[in-house]
């Protein structure tokens, strides 16, 4: 009898042994399983982001060349076109006037100089000569004036009041182009930004129902019109300023110039 307790307790233990192997086996079989699923599924969600990244678009870094292209056609070749008829216009105005004040711009009291010494040594025909070879509309009052001379300095006062009247006109020929071309380009602009919101607006009464994507268009049409009509108008303005600024110390020269020519003729007429 204690045999066969003795044998039927250490079958029990032998059983409960093995159970308990088998159990934590399946056990450990189990949590791998699941670890690998788990490590299986992080890697398609990381392979499928890589995927979508790689094709994805690359968008490339435009330059300020490209997107001033895109959005100048963007606003519509209509009015974006007259805006840029009025700054190629309004340039090219510039640049003339630019040229011609700057081959107007004379050293007075150089030339001076020279009118007085050659006055002093050769006469009125050689001051004559060196106001002919100079240019300039200061060289061209003096020679009016030498050339007046015989006949009186109130003469001479009055010839050089009348051909620099006649001067101021040239040197400020062409601003009142560029001016206009200032006042058109920003006008232009308001121009295409009411009809780009009557565009809006259409799109809106068509559709029945307001919405970003029904009136982006007009809006669009409407911003970019009345930014280039502006940039355009600041640009003309900063060379309208400077033409302006150039004319105004051309003609103090001019004038100041004259004072003291007139000045060395009443000293030489009285020395004679």
């Amino acid at each position: 009898m204690k045999k066969l307790i003795a044998l039927l307790t250490v079958a029990g233990m032998l059983s409960f042994g093995l159970f308990t192997s088998v159990y934590a086996q399946e056990d450990v079989e189990s949590n791998a399983t699941n670890d690998t699923v788990a490590t299986e599924q992080v890697a398609e969600e990381i392979a499928e982001e890589v995927t979508a990244t790689l094709e994805e678009p690359i968008e490339e870094n435009k330059g300020f060349h490209q997107v001033l292209k895109e959005q100048f056609i963007a606003g519509g070749a209509g009015f974006m076109g007259i805006v840029l008829l009025a700054l190629i216009f309004g340039l090219a105005i510039s640049i003339e006037r630019i040229i011609y004040l700057n081959l107007s711009t004379t050293n007075t009291k150089k030339l001076l100089n020279k009118a007085e010494t050659a006055l002093n040594d050769g006469g009125i025909d050689a001051a004559k000569d060196v106001c002919k070879n100079t240019s300039g509309p200061v060289a061209s009052i003096f020679w009016e004036g030498l050339n007046k001379y015989d006949e009186g300095i109130d003469v001479v006062e009055k010839s050089i009041v009348a051909l620099g009247g006649v001067l101021m006109g040239r040197l400020e020929k062409g601003l009142s182009w560029v001016a206009l071309f200032i006042a058109l380009a920003p006008m232009l602009g308001f121009m295409g930004t009411v009809i780009g919101m009557i565009g809006a607006f259409a799109d809106i009464a068509a559709a029945g129902n307001i919405s970003a994507t029904v009136v982006a268009s007009g809006i669009q049409v409407a911003l970019l019109t009345t930014v280039f009509g502006l940039i355009v108008a600041i640009i003309l303005q900063i060379f309208y300023n400077y033409l302006v600024a150039k004319i105004d110390s051309i003609v103090n020269d001019m004038e100041d110039s004259t004072i003291d020519f007139i000045d060395i003729l009443t000293h030489y007429k009285a020395g004679k």
